[in-house]
């Protein structure tokens, strides 16, 4: 208020002293018309004078002409100093640690080892009864187990998206070397956990409805803490006492990337050493499966689950719903070479866009995933050129696929070592986790040389270059930047590069 009345006041005596000493300002019209103008903050007329209570000097004659004192105002001494900043260099971001559980494996080796090999993890659902619904299939997680990384009681009360959160991001830590000794080193306060959901715990929030129908009474006192996409990243954060940046976004199947890259750009401003980061969902339920059946959106080869999710072939009729979570840690250069982690991949950078365009349909032109690709590419100062190995989001729908397809060709056509490649084909489409695990897959392609297969492509859509897209067998390639792309409801856009730490 202080700072409004002060700004005010100078106005005022600016323009009375417009009025009193014109040589101090232009006299063009355009200055002129300014002047008119009328009731600024109390005052009806620039030549009007003006003055606040605590302005007013106890000895009238000491009170100077309202053009004096715009003269002192003015003075160049007056002026704030603003010193620049010495030129710093970027922070480097680097990826220290990965935990997944996913349908094919619960760490990232056994995880990239059945994708090399074309394992599907796609299989009827046991979870429920869902005799009467038209899909009958998903990418499960049969065995799933907290025994070591989360409490028992807390096992019992947490939604799924939750646990797979927790058992994820502490694998991740477990992976990156972070010991309980290497925990009391690191400076929590510089520690964050980034890690969002595209759905939250709707299983939590249904049985609450359940109960509802009863009474009140009978709902879970943990039903709303544990429904929100927020409290995962907030009860990891809690149990490894991190207190940095901690938050969740959820921007439906493109979630995870937008959590990785803001993750990173805490990093690079110095406002954290160390994130964990990426994104878990778990809505292989009676609602969950119900919901997108009703929007028409899955496959139904229920006879034939391993060849359910087809990206690219034509004949593609859905995609098929997984669950799941993937966390990388990712970590300042410095800080990680101070401590010797082993460094997987150096994360470069990303960019976000919106189709705004459609709730579920992609832009006809593909022009928010082109944008998206070459401001990724423009923020990370890296050559279009150089990339040579895209981890695409093609869920095998029939319209998505081929515009995401269009647009690579478009920002990388002539490239002659391109592969592109998707994760789906074998674990589904694991929804807000979808882009963690698919980054996980895209760094190991990165240490190992290998790119997985994309498996059920048996008859590409007309018009798709073979050439392009990795066949039915895995692939060697010698990874120079690779690209992971993640779209989501609402016209969502990531697009996230990473290459060999060099």
């Amino acid at each position: 208020m202080a700072a409004s009345v002060v700004c005010t006041w100078i106005v005022a005596a600016c323009m009375s002293a417009s009025c009193q000493n014109p040589s101090l300002f232009s006299t063009s019209s355009r200055a002129r018309k300014r002047r008119q103008l009328s009731t600024i903050e109390g005052f009806t007329s620039p030549c009007h004078r003006f003055s606040l209570p605590f302005f007013r000097s106890t000895n009238p004659r000491k009170l100077r002409p309202s053009g004096q004192v715009m003269a002192i105002a003015i003075q160049p001494s007056m002026e704030p100093v603003t010193k620049k900043k010495p030129p710093t260099q970027q922070r480097r971001v680097v990826v220290t640690g990965m935990g997944v559980e996913t349908p094919i494996g619960n760490n990232p080796d056994q995880f990239y080892s059945n994708l090399l090999q074309g394992v599907s993890g796609i299989s009827e659902i046991e979870a429920f009864d869902c005799s009467n619904y038209p899909t009958r299939i998903a990418g499960e997680i049969k065995n799933f187990s907290t025994d070591g990384w989360v409490a028992p009681k807390l096992s019992k009360r947490m939604d799924r998206f939750m646990l797979y959160m927790l058992t994820a991001g502490k694998k991740a830590l477990a992976d990156g070397g972070i010991t309980q000794d290497k925990m009391d080193e690191i400076d929590k306060s510089r520690c964050g956990v980034l890690i969002g959901s595209a759905m939250g715990g709707m299983k939590v929030f249904n049985d609450a409805i359940e109960a509802l129908r009863v009474s009140y009474r009978k709902m879970n006192p943990f039903c709303v803490p544990f429904a929100t996409t927020n409290m995962g990243s907030a009860m990891l954060a809690m149990d490894l006492g991190w207190m940095g940046p901690n938050y969740s976004i959820s921007t439906a199947c493109a979630t995870s990337n937008f959590c990785i890259l803001n993750a990173a750009n805490h990093i690079i401003r110095d406002e954290a050493d160390m994130m964990l980061c990426g994104g878990s969902d778990a809505v292989i339920i009676p609602i969950g499966l119900g919901g997108f059946v009703a929007c028409r959106a899955l496959s139904e080869r229920n006879s034939d689950p391993s060849k359910a999710s087809r990206p690219w072939d034509s004949g593609r009729d859905g995609f098929v719903m997984g669950e799941g979570a993937g966390v990388l840690l990712l970590e300042e250069l410095e800080h990680a070479k101070k401590r010797g982690a082993k460094i997987y991949a150096e994360f470069l950078g990303g960019s976000f866009t919106c189709d705004a365009y459609h709730m579920t349909e992609p832009h006809p032109q593909g022009t928010g995933v082109i944008l998206c690709i070459e401001k990724a590419l423009s923020q990370a100062g890296v050559p279009r050129e150089d990339v040579n190995y895209i981890n695409a989001h093609a869920t095998s729908t029939p319209a998505g696929d081929l515009k995401e397809y269009h647009a690579l060709l478009h920002c990388f056509g002539q490239n002659q070592e391109l592969r592109v490649n998707s994760t789906k084909s074998m674990i589904g489409h694991l929804l807000g986790a979808a882009g963690a695990v698919e980054a996980v897959a895209t760094i190991q392609a990165i240490r190992t040389g290998w790119i997985h297969p994309n498996i059920n492509l048996e008859n590409p859509d007309e018009g798709v270059d073979t050439r392009v897209l990795v066949g039915t067998k895995k692939e060697r390639l010698d990874v120079k930047v690779a690209l992971s792309n993640s779209f989501g409801f609402g016209g969502h856009n990531s697009s996230i590069l990473f290459a060999p730490f060099q």
